[in-house]
């Protein structure tokens, strides 16, 4: 037992010494500096995702503005001056937004892969996104969002409110349920129909239990999603392998066109699946799983985020709501609880300016997206004052936490200030400043470039009407108005906004209207 324990050791070590002889890169003349790390295949893994904003730091301040990492078996360049940034978006000759998205998809939801060059689909991704979530389109969704949220707010939580009574409750609980369930029902449409059906009631309570059971496989596959965008095969973890086949079943192509109200982004996702690729029936609900989760995974904590400095801040809350009301009135929608809903259109709620710096603010203070371009050859990159050679299937990244919490840019980085994002009248700021330059990348949330993320602007409209109608038709307050802002769940580093790493107890109740 001790010969064959020893045997193993030693084995292990010769792989471990072979590696790092031979196995290690060499940084080659014109290269950026090259960290390693210690571990066969993980490199610097586990250092970055202990804590990716200061492992980037302590690399910058050692290297300089672009370096190179070893992790999980990639070579990723971080390029960390936003004067470079630019430098980055006009390479598309060199550099493959999509190679690293489709790939990252198809491991993480389970379907084929959606290049076109794989030969599965010719359909354009992101062009059918452009199409369904900006434009015209957007107009659709934000009426069937703006319904929803009153539906769920004021009909699917009503047994909870009854008048003059607090409701206790997580608040990161109440953001994830009221905009997953809103959220669900606005994509992927209903199940029951409201024109004259005498068991509308009973339909709506079957089909609340069926959603919030689908919010619970999310909640289930999605506390694993880093470790399947690091590679980790699903099979390793049972119960989130099951929660995403049932968010598949659920979605599959045969339960959806049961339902009415599907919105144009799934009609038509529906649509290119059945005739421009040869996905089988599972793949097809898989690629609305992957929706599901685009639509959800960033939307839910950005959300929290926003209503949680907004209760911390007694200033930022005075002028979100007189804006919130001055748009109304102007609207001359009036509030109520009779069952007329209010409505708000787009260019209406494009008029909130205090509402969009709020939430530029508060998705500042917790986004750690990156952005990622793959090589698809060798070739030499061209930076503002500099060049370095680039090897083929290296990445390219940028981490913009680092440009969010970067003091000159935004004194006093680590304080939400509300207006921050406002200028002297009141309206949109776009000057922002590093080393005396005007800055042309400065909030990068959603990414940038071509692959920004196409549904930014919904996301963004969804939360101001959420925040709208909590402010119309609720009391809130904090259970403890001196609770801490609780950390960021670094774990999800570099997939958009971090969760909290704890839920805050909050009340509400409906305001005598």
């Amino acid at each position: 037992m001790f010969l064959a324990s020893w045997i193993w050791g030693m084995a292990v070590i010769l792989c471990c010494v072979s590696w790092f002889l031979l196995g290690r890169r060499r940084r080659r003349q014109g290269e950026p500096p090259l960290e390693n790390g210690f571990l066969p295949y993980l490199g610097c893994a586990l250092k970055f995702g202990a804590n990716p904003l200061e492992f980037l730091k302590e690399k910058q301040k050692k290297h300089g503005h672009i370096f190179t990492c070893h992790v999980a078996g990639k070579y990723i360049h971080f390029l960390t001056d936003p004067f470079s940034y630019h430098a980055l978006m006009r390479q598309g000759k060199h550099l493959d937004w999509k190679k690293f998205h489709f790939a990252t998809s198809a491991k993480a939801f389970g379907h084929g892969s959606i290049d076109p060059a794989e030969g599965n689909t010719t359909e354009n991704f992101h062009q059918t996104f452009i199409r369904t979530l900006q434009g015209n389109a957007l107009d659709a969704l934000i009426e069937a969002m703006m319904e929803n949220l009153q539906y769920v707010m004021l009909q699917s939580r009503a047994p909870k409110l009854q008048s003059n009574t607090w409701v206790t409750e997580g608040l990161y609980t109440f953001c994830c349920q009221v905009m997953f369930e809103s959220g669900f029902l606005t994509l992927f449409g209903k199940e029951f129909n409201s024109n004259n059906d005498k068991n509308l009631s009973a339909k709506q309570e079957t089909e609340r239990a069926r959603i919030l059971n689908a919010l619970e496989n999310f909640k289930e596959f999605d506390k694993i999603f880093p470790a399947l965008v690091a590679g980790l095969p699903i099979h390793l973890f049972k119960s989130a392998h099951s929660a995403r086949e049932k968010l598949g079943e659920a979605l599959l192509h045969k339960n959806l066109q049961k339902r009415d109200n599907l919105s144009e982004l799934v009609t038509l996702r529906m649509f290119l699946n059945d005739t421009l690729s040869t996905f089988d029936d599972m793949e097809k609900a898989k690629t609305h799983v992957a929706v599901l989760w685009a639509s959800q995974a960033n939307t839910i904590p950005a959300t929290f985020w926003t209503l949680f400095y907004l209760l911390k801040s007694p200033e930022a809350m005075r002028a979100a709501t007189k804006e919130v009301q001055s748009v109304l009135e102007s609207a001359e929608e009036n509030i109520s609880l009779d069952g007329k809903h209010i409505s708000l259109n787009r260019k209406q709620l494009d008029n909130m300016p205090i509402l969009d710096s709020i939430i530029k603010e508060a998705m500042r203070l917790s986004s750690a997206s990156m952005t990622f371009r793959v090589a698809k050859e060798d070739f030499t990159l061209h930076l503002e004052n500099d060049f370095y050679n680039i090897r083929k299937d290296d990445v390219v990244a940028l981490y913009p936490q680092l440009l969010h919490f970067d003091p000159e840019i935004y004194p006093d980085p680590l304080t939400f200030k509300y207006d921050r994002f406002l200028n002297e009248k009141g309206e949109e700021k776009t000057d922002f400043y590093r080393n005396g330059r005007k800055l042309k990348y400065y909030y990068m949330p959603f990414g940038t470039g071509i692959a920004k993320c196409p549904g930014r602007l919904f996301a963004v409209h969804e939360i101001k009407q959420f925040l709208a109608l909590i402010f119309s038709y609720f009391e809130i307050e904090l259970v403890d108005s001196n609770v801490k802002c609780p950390s960021l769940d670094q774990s999800r580093a570099g997939l958009g906004i971090l969760q909290p790493s704890n839920d805050i107890d909050f009340r509400y109740r409906l305001k005598c209207l």
